[in-house]
């Protein structure tokens, strides 16, 4: 009895060790959850940080790196022909002349040469000087003698087409005639065949014919990378301007260096952009009254809204946007910056913020004080100098890159000229974040503004997408890699001048001068 007794005893002992058991188990499990939970959410946090520290890394920007070249990947710029490419035809095979008239200003001009030149060569006709427009708004009438060394252009595309500074006259029965150009209006961007079909028949049969005007008169995009390639042979290597030019063009750009670095802005904020573009409100009403009448004198009829333009980036910035742009960057008052820019409209009522920022400001009458310079500040000349200091400059800073403006082919030159650094501001990512500003919202205004200046390209080479142009980014057909994966990307080979060269020897006629060696490739000693 006892031992039954005592066995019933032991049973609810046994029970109660086995709840306690689990009870115990159940503690243990529910730490364990704990712990667990404990430490993803302090993995998480660790993580979090650890993105917020990285944000935080990818927000800043290395303002000494930017006062170098860009990334560049092993790529060279090399424009010379990478595959057959005849000598021009002799005068008797020649189809007939080309004359243009370059409208514009100087880099509207200057895009139009190249397009020129490429005419001439896909029409096998004998190229006449372009002439340069002396528009209303330039007031300038050097023309092409004036600004560019014509001896230098001639030569340097000897292998690509055949060019005179007029057209010739013909003796014929005993009589001197001259040959009258017929005049035609290209289509704008007009397309190859074009060219080959309507203007070569009229060359054709009147022996010479005049395109007037010829501002974005032949598509940018061509599928031809070897017309492209002679679009940068004229403009990065024949378009040199006269001496005189490139030395007071030095002449400044060594002044400016005495201090160290120094960063060129094309400042757009001129009457003509401002117009242009409709962005009115900003200014008071009588100087509203100027740009509407300008606008009216000038362009086209069309309702513009400024609050809807200014939303999505159509303004040119502001002298202040500008300032607190590079100030989110990171650039300090001690940065040194020369403005290429004309006459600033709305006064110095834009300006003082700006140099309020930025003291150290320099354009070209104030680092070069000559007469030349100051009698055409705002004419060709004027314009050709602050295209060379731009073009030299550590940093160039755009703050309205339109189509065959000055900033617009400056970034394609940069780009050739060993891909030098550019701040492209991205207008339409940035004006919320000014108005936001404007509106009294301005807690983590630079951080904001650093975010959008990382997503832009500094210089370095990068896909062609379109409404980019291509004087603004010649890359790839304008340049070539020593060592590359795609055989297409392949330098050509060293002696491909001496073989144009020979070819063009065995064409040479009485009205072809002794020529001096052509440099297609940019060498470091020109960088």
């Amino acid at each position: 009895m006892r031992r039954l007794g005592h066995h019933r005893l032991q049973h609810p002992k046994q029970g109660g060790g086995l709840k306690n058991m689990m009870g115990r188990l159940s503690i243990a499990v529910v730490v364990l959850l704990i712990c667990t939970v404990s430490l993803l959410l302090s993995f998480s946090s660790t993580s979090t940080k650890a993105d917020s520290r990285s944000a935080a890394y990818r927000s800043q920007i290395n303002i000494e790196e930017l006062w170098r070249s860009a990334d560049f990947g092993g790529w060279r710029p090399s424009s010379a022909p990478r595959s057959d490419w005849p000598p021009p035809p002799a005068p008797s095979e020649s189809n007939g002349y080309l004359r243009v008239r370059c409208n514009g200003g100087l880099n509207q001009q200057r895009t139009a040469i190249c397009n020129a030149v490429l005419a001439a060569r896909i029409m096998n006709a004998t190229l006449v000087l372009p002439e340069l427009d002396a528009n209303s708004f330039w007031h300038d009438d050097s023309g092409f003698y004036g600004i560019y060394d014509v001896e230098h252009f001639i030569s340097t595309l000897r292998f690509d087409v055949r060019i005179v500074e007029r057209i010739p006259e013909i003796r014929k029965n005993g009589k001197t005639k001259k040959i009258k150009a017929f005049q035609i209006r290209p289509p704008r961007d007009a397309p190859i065949s074009w060219y080959t079909t309507d203007a070569l028949e009229k060359m054709k049969d009147h022996g010479a014919i005049y395109l007037t005007p010829f501002s974005h008169r032949l598509a940018e995009e061509i599928d031809n990378p070897e017309y492209q390639r002679l679009r940068c042979r004229v403009n990065y290597h024949a378009l040199r301007f006269k001496p005189h030019i490139m030395k007071l063009s030095q002449s400044i750009v060594d002044k400016l260096r005495t201090q160290g670095h120094f960063m060129s802005i094309h400042l757009r904020f001129e009457m003509d952009m401002l117009a242009f573009a409709g962005c009115l409100d900003i200014f008071n009403p009588k100087e509203q009254g100027i740009l509407k009448k300008y606008r009216k004198e000038n362009f086209a009829p069309k309702v513009l809204n400024y609050g809807e333009r200014r939303a999505i980036g159509k303004c040119p910035l502001t002298p202040e946007e500008v300032g607190l742009i590079l100030h989110a960057m990171g650039f300090d008052n001690s940065t040194r910056i020369y403005l290429a820019a004309g006459e600033l409209f709305g006064g110095d009522r834009f300006m003082k913020p700006f140099r309020t920022l930025f003291p150290h400001l320099k354009n070209h009458s104030s680092v070069e004080h000559t007469d030349e310079l100051v009698e055409n500040t705002s004419g060709l000349l004027g314009s050709a100098v602050d295209y060379m200091v731009c073009l030299l400059s550590d940093i160039f800073m755009p703050t309205y890159d339109g189509p065959s403006n000055f900033a617009n082919n400056l970034l394609g030159h940069r780009l050739y000229y060993g891909f030098r650094t550019t701040i492209r501001p991205d207008r339409k990512a940035l004006a919320p974040i000014f108005i936001d500003r404007e509106n009294g919202r301005r807690a983590g205004f630079d951080e904001a503004v650093r975010r959008v200046m990382l997503k832009t390209n500094f210089g370095g080479p990068h896909k062609r997408v379109s409404p980019e142009s291509f004087y603004t980014n010649s890359w790839p057909e304008c340049f070539c890699q020593t060592s590359p994966q795609n055989p297409a990307d392949k330098c050509p080979p060293d002696d491909v001048l001496q073989i144009l060269s020979d070819r063009l020897k065995s064409e040479t006629t009485d009205d072809l001068k002794p020529l001096t060696p052509l440099n297609l490739t940019v060498s470091e000693a020109e960088r």
